[in-house]
């Protein structure tokens, strides 16, 4: 079994064979090269990217760990200085109101948001007051430590590294009541994040140092809080993306960002909602959310940021009590590498296909000195199989192979074009003898089958003849003693026979059937005896009183009629026999169309290249047409496709056609229409059958 059929266009060229040789790794190998080299670095360059996206995550990450030990770090400095042990051992109360200005100090010297010194048991002792803080904050009374400062002292006492920690709007006010402005956030919707009910985000993300104060016994005689609130902390988040992203560092004009997530919140963010409008209060997408927060794993992939596509890190953030309150991002636009991945691989298309051309080109002019010659070769033999004896290769070019073949095969030619004239030359002299022979044996046979079909059909005649005169002969005497019977018993029962009146027709009429079918037979086997007067007869009108005549058998059918009259030649006929001839085809006609349909008369002129001429009658009907093998039978006699039909109709009228040289054909429709069409054609000088057949080519008969 063949798994591969070549293809028709390359089985038969061998050009065509030559250019697929040199065309086929071209256009195959290089695609498949182009497209895996495509999707390697396609591949490799995300790769790349996210390389790239991951070192720049390790750097905030790196840096975010610095500003958590600076902050854990700082405040153990404070807690363990002599000048805040002094202070706490002046007597009190006066003796410490120069606190809250050495915890200024230290907490602008640190860099920190708050820091606030509490005794041992959580009540306040003091804490410092930032520039610009109002008089109401100032003078406020302090709160003591809010629980959750309580919940992480025991695991930070220990710790120089501050941790994160989320404090909700009342424990931000008792540790720093001037910072409540910067958390408040509304939250604004956000394309593809996870469906939420939150309008506004008030909690607090800050990072937290709480260390103890100890006398030199080392005993704890206060506990010093220190640390960084990070919403809305936009010198923190714009450190963290020079760090990352410095001026110059992202090729193709891309920008990078960083972001500050408090669950899946932007509480701080140099990502732009707008073109000077920063993206805080949006949220992540709910892709990036179930995989950081729900699973705590690293995300690195391009991820949709507000409202571009960006190549994206988030890690997750945790507590102290390492639960994951948030998330650190960072990333930069995709779109300019993107724009360069394309234009790498648009080069690289062009490239390919630049040599794809170059390669093709010389492989075709290659090619061309293959096939050229066999070209011309293969034209050579089609013009001599065409009859052009004289045609050559001629001289080629090539001087290798191909071109000694093609020097061989005119010789060959030339030895071939002498030896076929020598041979016409023969055969003319033999075609003159057989055909001279021929003509004589034609004119003889022609004579002897011409009198072989005359004396068959004589036969026939004069065998039905004689079995038509003794049908004749025995049906005459009973048909009229049946009918003289008929007669008397309808005399003799007078008004008795009135109940069997329609019996007694039926017996009339099968009766007169019985002597019409014995007229027929005798008239076809001594048509001599029966034949009628010949008219010049115009086929139109003789038609049309046909139609009259069947008007009767029409008007209980649905049958339409349509004549189309286009005859102008008289026909040579007997009018009787003709109005026989036609009204027969008209019963078979509608007969045929029980349900009803078109009957179709047609008439015109024809003549033949021997000079005769006449008029031809077309009767089309619309039914089921002529079963397979029916036409070859139609004119036997008594052959019928009805039960109630004695098979002579056919028979008889081809009989009276052919006694004035016409014929009658029967065929199904060939104009797409279902039905059968019956042919008579007719001469307008009606000639003997005999002279009709030997015109035709045919032998008499």
């Amino acid at each position: 079994m063949t798994l591969w059929r070549t293809p028709r266009w390359l089985a038969t060229s061998v050009r065509n064979k030559l250019l697929a040789m040199a065309l086929l790794p071209l256009l195959v190998a290089f695609p498949l090269l182009v497209l895996a080299l495509a999707l390697w670095g396609n591949v490799a360059y995300d790769r790349l990217l996210i390389t790239k996206v991951r070192s720049d995550l390790a750097v905030a990450r790196g840096y975010f760990d610095q500003v958590l030990i600076e902050v854990g770090s700082g405040t153990q400095g404070v807690a363990s200085s002599q000048a805040l042990f002094a202070a706490l051992q002046a007597p009190a109360p006066d003796g410490r109101s120069a606190l809250p200005a050495q915890l200024d100090q230290a907490r602008a010297r640190l860099g920190l948001d708050f820091l606030v010194l509490y005794q041992p048991q959580g009540q306040p002792l003091a804490r410092a007051l930032p520039a610009g803080l109002s008089t109401s904050d100032a003078a406020a009374p302090l709160a003591a430590m809010p629980a959750a400062l309580r919940d992480s002292l025991q695991d930070n006492q220990q710790r120089a590294q501050a941790r994160l920690l989320l404090l909700d709007p009342q424990a931000l006010e008792a540790l720093a009541p001037h910072l409540l402005a910067r958390v408040r956030l509304p939250v604004v919707p956000t394309r593809n994040a996870a469906p939420s009910t939150r309008t506004v985000e008030d909690r607090a993300m800050v990072v937290l140092s709480t260390l103890p104060v100890r006398d030199g016994a080392g005993r704890t005689i206060a506990l010093l809080t220190g640390g960084l609130l990070l919403n809305q902390n936009l010198d923190f988040i714009d450190h963290i993306n020079r760090i990352v992203y410095p001026d110059g560092s992202l090729p193709f004009d891309s920008q990078g960002t960083a972001t500050l997530f408090l669950d899946d919140v932007r509480i701080t963010t140099n990502v732009r909602l707008f073109q000077d409008q920063r993206a805080i209060g949006t949220r992540v997408s709910q892709t990036v959310r179930d995989a950081v927060l729900g699973q705590g794993l690293t995300w690195l992939d391009r991820a949709f940021v507000v409202n571009d596509w960006y190549v994206s890190a988030y890690e997750p953030l945790q507590d102290v009590r390492g639960q994951r309150i948030g998330m650190l991002y960072v990333g930069y636009l995709e779109a300019p590498f993107r724009l360069v991945r394309y234009a790498m691989l648009g080069a690289i298309g062009l490239i390919f296909l630049l040599v794809m051309a170059l390669s093709a080109l010389f492989s075709v002019r290659w090619a061309r000195s293959i096939f050229r010659p066999v070209q011309r070769m293969n034209r050579t033999m089609q013009r001599v199989q065409a009859g052009q004896a004289g045609a050559r290769v001629g001289p080629l070019r090539a001087r290798d192979e191909l071109g000694a073949l093609a020097g061989h095969l005119d010789q060959l030619l030339d030895v071939i074009d002498d030896k076929t004239r020598a041979l016409q030359r023969w055969g003319e002299e033999l075609d003159g003898k057989v055909a001279e022979r021929t003509r004589e044996l034609e004119a003889s046979n022609a004579s002897l089958q011409l009198a072989q079909q005359q004396l068959v059909k004589s036969e026939k005649l004069a065998a039905i003849g004689q079995l038509t005169a003794s049908i004749a002969h025995e049906i005459n005497n009973p048909i009229a003693v049946m009918q003289g019977n008929l007669d008397l018993m309808r005399e003799t029962l007078g008004e008795a026979s009135l109940p069997v009146r329609g019996e007694l027709r039926l017996l009339d009429e099968q009766v007169e059937r019985m002597r019409i079918i014995v007229t027929q037979l005798l008239q076809y086997a001594r048509p001599t005896e029966y034949a009628g007067y010949v008219e010049n007869l115009d086929l139109n009108r003789t038609v049309d009183d046909c139609l009259v005549l069947v008007a009767h058998l029409l008007a209980q059918t649905r049958i339409e009629v349509r004549r189309d009259h286009r005859a102008s030649q008289a026909v040579g006929f007997n009018r009787q026999e003709l109005q026989q001839v036609i009204i027969n085809l008209l019963i078979n006609a509608i007969q045929a169309m029980p349900e009803g349909g078109v009957l179709q008369l047609v008439t015109q002129d024809w003549a033949d290249e021997h000079g005769a001429r006449g008029a031809l009658l077309q009767v089309q009907d619309s039914g089921t047409g002529l079963a397979p093998g029916v036409a070859e039978r139609l004119f036997r006699p008594f052959f019928t496709t009805r039960n109630d039909g004695n098979g002579l109709g056919l028979w008889i009228s081809q009989g009276l056609v052919e006694r004035y040289g016409g014929n009658i054909t029967a065929a199904n429709r060939e104009d797409g229409q279902s039905g059968a069409v019956f042919s008579v054609r007719l001469l307008t000088e009606p000639q003997a059958p005999e002279a009709v057949n030997t015109r035709d080519g045919r032998p008499g008969g």
